[in-house]
């Protein structure tokens, strides 16, 4: 028997992104089908969710997705813009891929929102809940020495938090939370917050600690 299809709808506001989507899903070894985006009819499996609308509008769509529709929602993040992604994840998508993935990789996280990540898939963004998050957060940074309070204190940062808000989280006092930040800085080659976001968030750790 047939796999039935994905039904996936994207929101974005550059038509040449939702073109470029279109077309790689056509080409996903699982059957998928675009779908519109409609209060009235039946939510989609998938919504991908351009983080560029966030740039471009006040969340208001992204907000209306999470709240009104039981869609798994993946952000399409921006390599430019770190910051966007993480405000999405900080409202709760449920994971993300870059924009500029591979194709397999596009279709392989879509296609994880219905089977559930295993241990041992490849791609460095699992989708957060699935069987494999909580193993792939231990694993992110273990070649660069991160402890697992300087992963959980980046991925927080990744989603926005200020040093105080970090504290107050994980119940730490500030001198501390600035100690672990500057190890983690020193272990991750970043000079700066920018730059710590990014590495975040291309290793998919703000997804795993929320």
């Amino acid at each position: 028997m047939d796999a039935a299809p994905v039904r996936i709808a994207i929101v974005s506001p550059q038509r040449v992104v939702v073109a470029g989507l279109r077309s790689i899903l056509e080409d996903c070894d699982h059957p998928s089908e675009i779908v519109p985006l409609d209060s009235d009819g039946p939510d989609p499996d998938v919504v991908l969710y351009d983080v560029l609308g966030l740039l471009d509008g006040d969340g208001t769509d992204l907000e209306i997705v999470l709240g009104k529709t039981a869609s798994a929602v993946l952000a399409v993040s921006r390599e430019l813009r770190p910051d966007l992604v993480a405000q999405a994840l900080k409202r709760g998508v449920d994971g993300f891929f870059p924009l500029g993935a591979a194709e397999p990789e596009i279709c392989e996280a879509i296609l994880s929102t219905q089977t559930g990540w295993q241990d041992g898939d490849t791609g460095e963004n699992p989708v957060v809940g699935s069987s494999g998050s909580a193993a792939y957060a231990e694993q992110v940074g273990s070649s660069q020495g991160l402890t697992s309070r300087e992963r959980e204190i980046l991925a927080l940062i990744a989603q926005g938090y200020s040093n105080i808000e970090i504290a107050g989280e994980i119940h730490l006092g500030i001198n501390t939370i600035k100690t672990h930040i500057r190890g983690a800085y020193r272990k991750i080659n970043a000079n700066n917050r920018s730059e710590a976001v990014a590495w975040a968030i291309r290793h998919g750790l703000p997804s795993q600690f929320r």
